[in-house]
């Protein structure tokens, strides 16, 4: 399953199929990939093979429900920081809690809103993927206008190609986390485009060069047998 490395990745889990639609649909016009699930332990496999941005899970799925689901993502490492928006068809405040608790990031109520829906999907991925819903990064004296694909260091614009780009947004939404090579193939380049993971060490040192254009410290660190890091 190919992902654009810009787009973010949305999992709808959904058992019926007309909901699953409409919010492919709808998530797909505004500008989202969108994974698709009908059952939890589909589900389940999907993400181990394409950890998406966000996932939207119905609570009543077949054969592993919702919450059953939502509590095994969020007791793994590798996928606790994914943000779960649960749909539900239960409304009393005792489900809600219960799905809050299971550690969902948010919960909603069918019949819900598509655009409530959406605004909420952004509000999740502004705290986890900000560059990839047009907001504005910084760190340090860098600034990173993903709407305007614009970066300033200090008061000079910088000239970064497309692939420095998504590098640097990638490094200014996790400073100080370490990114190995692979994941930083899978996030800047897709995972199914075949590149060499010297092809990553060719652009963060074309990225090392834009940033210290008009001066100042290099930014990134490499860390030995491990990757880079912003910071």
């Amino acid at each position: 399953m190919a992902h654009s490395a810009d787009k973010p990745v949305v999992l709808v889990v959904e058992d019926e199929p007309a909901q699953r639609e409409i919010l492919s649909y709808n998530l797909q016009a505004e500008g989202f990939e969108v994974l698709r699930a009908e059952d939890g332990e589909e589900a389940l496999m999907v993400v181990a093979e394409t950890p998406p941005d966000i996932i939207v899970l119905d609570w009543m799925l077949p054969r592993v429900s919702g919450i059953e689901v939502c509590r095994r993502l969020k007791m793994r490492p590798e996928t606790a920081s994914v943000p779960i928006i649960m749909l539900s068809a239960r409304s009393e405040e005792v489900d809600r809690v219960r799905g809050l608790e299971t550690g969902a990031d948010d919960y909603m109520i069918k019949p819900y809103s598509v655009i409530e829906l959406m605004a909420r999907v952004r509000v999740q991925l502004r705290r986890t993927r900000p560059a990839s819903v047009g907001a504005r990064l910084e760190y340090a004296d860098i600034v990173l206008d993903s709407e305007e694909h614009r970066v300033f260091r200090g008061p000079s614009e910088l000239k970064l190609g497309p692939t420095e780009f998504r590098l640097l947004s990638t490094f200014m939404e996790k400073p100080g986390r370490v990114w190995s090579r692979e994941q930083l193939l899978d996030r800047v380049w897709g995972r199914d485009i075949y590149v060499d993971t010297r092809t990553v060490d060719v652009h963060i040192g074309r990225l090392r060069k834009a940033l210290c254009m008009h001066g100042g410290d290099d930014p990134l660190r490499t860390v030995r047998g491990a990757g880079y890091a912003l910071g």
